[in-house]
C-alpha cells in the first residue's frame, strides 16, 4: 500500500523522463526504479559512504546526477510548445492572416490589443457565431482566427510573457462566450464525419493535411484547458469562479450526454481499431490527459484527499508527506549493462582469491554481503576490499585524504533520513501475525491459530510501533459485509460505480498499442498503427536540413506520446486506488493481461542515459518563442547544435 500510494511522475529541469519540452514518460512517466540521496551526508562514514555507491550503482559506474522535479506537468511555456510540432510551424501565420482578414472588416483603425473589453466581447461573439456556418472552408477560417486569438495574438506582442498574458486574457473571454462547448459540438461532428474516414483509410500515405479540421479544434481546446488550470495570484474574482465552473462542467456528462474524456477515449479506440487513421493522435492523448488531470486533480490533490479521507475513517494521520520525500530524492542511477556486470564478476572472483590469504571463506563472504550489520571493523575490512578493486580512482581512498565536501543544496530541500529507504516503515497487522505465526511453528512447534491476540506480542514494540492501517483494508472489510447484505443500499451504490470502470479495458489496449508503436525499441510492422499522421508534412524532405529537422521531429513525437500514455495510466491508477482498491486492482489486472509489464521493459532494453538526457528539440522553432523572435537561419551545424545546446529552455 505504501510503495504504490508515492508519486511517481516527475519532471527535469534540463531533460528526464517526460517533462521537459522534449521528453517523455514522466511525469507521468515515473520510471524510476531506485533513489537515494542526493548528496552525502556529512556525518557518515567513509565505509558507508563507499557501500552507498556499491548499492547504488554495482558497477561503479560513474553517473552524473540529474536534476529533476517532480510534478504533474512541466512549466507551462513547455507545455505549450509540445502541443505543436515542428512541421505545423507555417500554420501560425496563416492563423494569423484568418484573423486579422476577419478582423479588419469590423475594425480598420486599431489593434486587438488596444481595445477594450466591449469591443473584444463583441469581436468574440461574431467569431463564435462564425462558427455555425455551413460552408466548410468558411468555419476552418473561423476556427484560425480564434485559434489565433486562443495563441495570444502574437503579431501584436514583443516578449513570450507579453504573448502569455494576452492567452490568459483571450482564453478566459473566450470560455466566457460558450466557445468551449461549440468546439465541443464541432469536434463530435469531425469524429463522426465517415467521408473524411473513408478517404484517409484508402490513402496509401497520410499526412498533416488530412487532419486539419481536427487539429485547429483540438489546439485551441487544449489551449483552454491547459491555460485554465494555471492557477495565477494575480487571477481576479471573476477569473476564479469561471475556473472552478469549467472544472465542474469539463468532468460531468454535459457534453452529448458524457464527459470530454470519454469522447476522447472513443477516439483513441477508433484510432486504434484503423477506422480513422488521420486522426491526430498526440493532441488528443495531450487533450485527454490535461482533461483528467483538471477534473480529477493531480498528486497535490490526491495527497489531500488521502489526508481526509483518513480522518474521516479515523485512521491515524500519515507518518510523512510523500511529495516532499520524493521531490528531496536523487535520480537513480541507471542499471549496468551486461558487459559492465561480467567485468564486475571477473573483478570480483579476483578479489576472493586475494581474500582466501587473509581469512577463511566465511569472512570473504561476510564481506561482500550486502545484508550485514553495522559493525565498524567490517566496514573497515569494506573499504579495503573497495579500494583495491577500484582502477579508477573517483575518489582519494587510498591516500587517507579528507573526502570532497558535499554537494551544497538549499535548506528547504534537504531531508536527512535515515539508513535505508526515506519511507517510514509500514507493516500491516496482518503481516505481524503471519510473522508470530510462522516463527512459532518454526521454532516452537505449534500455532495459535484463530485464538491468537494482538495484546499478547506487545513485547514486539519495534513492529507495532511501524503499524499501519490503509486505506484499501478499510474497503476490503468494508467490501466483504456487503457481500454478507447484498441488498443493502450501499452494495447498489457500489454497483454503479462498478459500471463506471466497465469500459475501460478497451480504452487500456487501445493506449498500450499507441504506447508500443513510440517505443525506441520497437521495429516497424506491417501491421502496427502509424501514429506519425499528424507530425510528417505532405510532400517528404529533398535536403539534408530538412530531413534533419523532421527526424528530430520525429523523435520529439514520439516522447511527447509516451509521456501523454504513461501520464493517463499512473493517473487514473492513482485515484482508482484511493476511491476504491477494487477500482485499482480491476484496471491493474487489465493492464497485465494486456502485457503492460513487458511493454515497459521494452523501455529499458537499451542504453537509459542516453535516452533520458536526449534533446529531441529545436529551441528557436518552440512556440511561442518562434513566433515572437526574428528566426536565425537553419543549417545543418546550428540545428545539431540547438539540438545539443538550446539557447534556452
Amino acid at each position: 500500500t505504501s510503495a504504490s500510494s508515492q508519486p511517481e511522475s516527475h519532471t527535469k529541469k534540463e531533460n528526464f523522463v517526460g517533462q521537459s519540452n522534449m521528453d517523455v514518460g514522466g511525469n507521468g512517466g515515473g520510471l524510476i526504479v531506485n533513489n537515494k540521496q542526493r548528496a552525502m551526508l556529512p556525518n557518515k562514514s567513509r565505509g558507508e559512504f563507499v557501500r552507498n555507491q556499491r548499492k547504488d550503482s554495482e558497477g561503479f559506474s560513474e553517473s552524473p546526477d540529474l536534476e529533476f522535479e517532480y510534478a504533474d506537468t512541466d512549466k507551462w511555456s513547455a507545455e505549450l510548445s509540445e502541443l505543436y510540432s515542428y512541421t505545423e510551424g507555417p500554420e501560425f501565420l496563416l492563423n494569423r492572416k484568418c484573423f486579422e482578414e476577419e478582423f479588419r472588416t469590423h475594425v480598420s483603425d486599431k489593434k486587438w490589443t488596444e481595445l477594450d473589453v466591449a469591443q473584444h466581447r463583441a469581436h468574440a461573439m461574431r467569431l463564435l457565431d462564425g462558427l455555425e456556418v455551413i460552408a466548410r472552408e468558411k468555419r476552418l477560417k473561423v476556427a484560425r482566427a480564434i485559434l489565433y486569438m486562443a495563441q495570444g495574438t502574437f503579431a501584436e506582442c514583443s516578449s513570450e510573457a507579453e504573448v502569455q498574458h494576452w492567452m490568459r486574457y483571450n482564453i478566459f473571454l473566450l470560455l466566457d462566450v460558450g466557445t468551449f462547448t461549440a468546439l465541443v459540438e464541432l469536434l463530435n461532428m469531425e469524429v463522426d464525419n465517415s467521408a473524411a474516414c473513408s478517404s484517409a483509410v484508402r490513402k496509401p500515405a497520410i499526412s498533416l493535411a488530412d487532419s486539419t479540421d481536427l487539429r485547429v479544434l483540438l489546439n485551441i481546446m487544449y489551449l483552454m484547458v491547459e491555460t485554465i488550470q494555471q492557477e495565477d495570484p494575480a487571477d481576479s474574482p471573476e477569473w476564479r469562479a469561471t475556473r472552478e465552473t469549467f472544472k465542474t462542467e469539463l468532468g460531468s456528462p454535459l457534453y452529448n450526454n458524457e464527459p470530454i474524456s470519454v469522447m476522447l477515449f472513443g477516439m483513441v479506440t477508433k484510432f486504434c481499431s484503423g477506422q480513422a487513421p488521420h486522426f491526430p493522435m498526440k493532441k488528443v492523448l495531450l487533450l485527454l490527459w490535461k482533461s483528467i488531470l483538471f477534473t480529477l486533480g493531480g498528486f497535490e490533490q490526491l495527497q489531500n484527499i488521502k489526508v481526509r479521507k483518513r480522518e474521516q475513517l479515523c485512521l491515524p494521520p500519515l507518518p510523512e508527506d510523500s511529495i516532499r520525500v520524493i521531490r528531496s530524492m536523487r535520480a537513480a542511477s541507471p542499471p549496468a549493462s551486461a558487459s559492465d556486470l561480467i567485468e564486475q564478476q571477473q573483478k570480483r572472483a579476483r578479489r576472493d582469491h586475494k581474500s582466501l590469504t587473509k581469512q577463511d571463506n566465511l569472512d570473504a563472504f561476510n564481506e561482500k554481503d550486502p545484508y550485514k550489520s553495522d559493525d565498524p571493523r567490517e566496514d573497515e575490512d569494506d573499504n579495503d576490499d573497495n579500494d583495491n578493486s577500484m582502477e579508477v580512482e573517483p575518489f582519494p581512498m587510498e591516500r587517507d585524504e579528507v573526502m570532497p565536501p558535499p554537494i551544497p543544496h538549499p535548506p528547504s530541500e534537504r531531508v536527512n533520513f535515515p539508513k535505508g529507504l526515506p519511507w517510514a516503515p509500514k507493516v500491516r497487522e496482518k503481516d505481524i501475525e503471519h510473522f508470530l505465526e510462522s516463527s512459532r511453528s518454526k521454532f516452537i512447534g505449534y500455532t495459535l491459530g484463530k485464538y491468537w491476540e494482538l495484546s499478547t506480542v506487545t513485547v514486539f514494540s519495534i513492529s507495532l510501533q511501524h503499524k499501519y492501517i490503509s486505506i484499501a483494508e478499510i474497503q476490503i472489510a468494508k467490501e466483504d459485509e456487503f457481500q454478507k447484505t447484498p441488498l443493502s443500499g450501499v452494495r447498489i451504490l457500489l454497483s454503479k460505480r462498478k459500471e463506471l470502470t466497465c469500459d475501460s479495458p478497451p480504452y487500456q489496449i487501445a493506449l498500450l498499442k499507441i504506447l508500443l508503436a513510440a517505443a525506441p525499441t520497437s521495429k516497424a510492422k506491417t501491421d502496427s498503427i502509424n501514429i506519425l499522421a499528424d507530425v510528417l508534412p505532405e510532400e517528404m524532405p529533398t535536403t539534408v536540413l530538412q530531413s534533419m529537422k523532421l527526424g528530430v521531429d520525429v523523435n520529439r513525437h514520439k516522447e511527447i506520446i509516451v509521456k501523454a500514455i504513461s501520464a493517463i495510466l499512473l493517473l487514473l491508477l492513482k485515484h482508482f486506488k484511493l476511491n476504491h482498491i477494487y477500482q485499482f486492482e480491476y484496471m491493474a489486472q487489465h493492464l497485465v493481461f494486456a502485457n503492460c509489464i513487458p511493454l515497459i521493459l521494452k523501455f529499458f532494453n537499451q542504453n537509459i542515459m542516453s535516452y533520458i538526457t536526449a534533446k529531441n528539440s529545436i529551441s528557436v522553432l518552440d512556440f511561442p518563442y518562434c513566433v515572437v523572435h526574428e528566426l536565425p537561419e537553419l543549417t545543418a551545424e546550428s540545428l545539431v547544435s540547438c539540438t545539443l545546446h538550446p539557447s534556452h529552455s
